[in-house]
């Protein structure tokens, strides 16, 4: 993400709120902000990134950027956040569901999903997440089509007596799939069910432009946030794992093709639908 510099006076202290807490100083991560003989002073405002942790941390509104003007800062008071308790009974109730209703998914549900998906941070504050909602069933259809076809080439190349002669031991993992991949095949084709994308009303999938060295870090992060988001709305959802695994072996871009994207590298992705029904219990997980 390309992003001007912050030119000199762009980013100020207002002296007269200032009450010289050094927050700002202390949580900057571009180390911009400094005491001097009492006052808070700047230095090197192009390295700033924009995270705009200054303007956040500061209790009287003393640091003025240019980022962020007025209406972008919203105070919040601490007693509205989630409990410890009720965050982790979301994060222990959040299950893959692949039990889908057919029902159609409010859009306020999309918007909030993407929106919390585009909250989550970002390495150096690339803000280098994008994001395409893929919804139309041509679409979906051609995105398990593509999984499966990638899936069958690395069967077609492995299940013959020869390879197996020679990797059955070294890919046993791999050869314990193939029947099970040969199935997802067969009932796609023959109309019996998509166990790729089970059906799913929607994917959204989440991208960074082909260079970015955090990508897959931040679109991953990204992907947390709209999962959690989704389980509280209601909406079922589940990681797209196949797809992702057919990606690793694209080298020609066809699933870029496919969504019509270019220079850009897909890291994660989620499958979504209103769910058949929900889960009313969560299940203790062993330690790791």
């Amino acid at each position: 993400m390309t992003r001007k510099a912050l030119s000199v006076g762009e980013l100020k202290i207002n002296d007269s709120r200032c009450i010289r807490c050094q927050r700002c100083v202390k949580i900057c991560p571009a180390g911009i902000f400094y005491e001097d003989n009492g006052r808070i002073c700047i230095k090197n405002e192009s390295s700033c990134i924009f995270c705009g942790h200054c303007v956040a941390v500061c209790p009287k509104d003393a640091v003025e950027h240019a980022a962020f003007p007025n209406g972008s800062v919203h105070p919040f008071s601490l007693a509205d956040l989630p409990s410890p308790e009720q965050l982790m009974l979301l994060i222990k109730s959040r299950r893959s569901n692949r039990a889908f209703s057919g029902k159609e998914i409010p859009e306020e549900s999309f918007r909030m999903i993407m929106a919390a998906a585009a909250a989550a941070p970002t390495a150096q504050n690339s803000r280098d997440v994008h994001f395409v909602l893929v919804r139309k069933p041509e679409t979906l259809r051609a995105v398990t089509e593509y999984t499966l076809d990638s899936f069958m080439k690395v069967v077609r190349l492995l299940d013959n007596r020869f390879m197996r002669m020679l990797l059955g031991r070294k890919l046993a993992g791999v050869y314990k799939l193939i029947p099970k991949f040969k199935e997802m095949y067969r009932r796609f084709h023959a109309g019996e069910g998509d166990m790729i994308l089970r059906d799913a009303k929607a994917v959204l999938f989440i991208y960074s432009s082909e260079k970015s060295r955090f990508g897959a870090a931040d679109c991953n992060l990204a992907y947390q946030n709209a999962s959690l988001m989704a389980e509280s709305l209601g909406v079922a959802q589940f990681y797209t794992g196949f797809v992702l695994a057919a990606l690793e072996r694209d080298k020609h871009g066809r699933l870029n093709a496919i969504l019509g994207l270019k220079n850009v590298k897909i890291h994660a992705g989620m499958a979504m639908a209103l769910p058949l029904f929900r889960f009313e219990k969560y299940i203790d997980r062993e330690n790791v």
